[in-house]
């Protein structure tokens, strides 16, 4: 799962529940939810990474900034499951 500027502090007490690998995107200059991100991160447990976008807002909308959050979430998903889920499916030719 990758949440881009989200709340999952709001989840509360479901966040425990959550048993797939997490990818949490905050922009650098949204404070607040920097810190919510962090919490929510620590009852996620290691199965949770959290990626700051320096000098971006909770809209993301600087200069720059969407590209760099597209960029995490396609290494992030490489990682978690696999090259073919960051791509999408293959055309098969035969």
């Amino acid at each position: 799962m990758v949440s881009r500027g989200g709340r999952p502090d709001l989840a509360g007490a479901q966040l425990r529940h959550v048993a797939v690998s997490v990818l949490l995107i905050v922009g650098g200059n949204d404070e607040p939810v920097i810190e919510l991100n962090r919490e929510a991160a620590a009852v996620l447990g290691p199965l949770c990474q959290i990626e700051i976008v320096p000098g971006a807002t909770h809209l993301f909308s600087e200069p720059g900034a969407l590209e760099t959050v597209a960029m995490l979430a396609v290494a992030w998903f490489e990682r978690a499951v696999g090259p073919s889920a960051a791509t999408g499916p293959q055309e098969s030719r035969g």
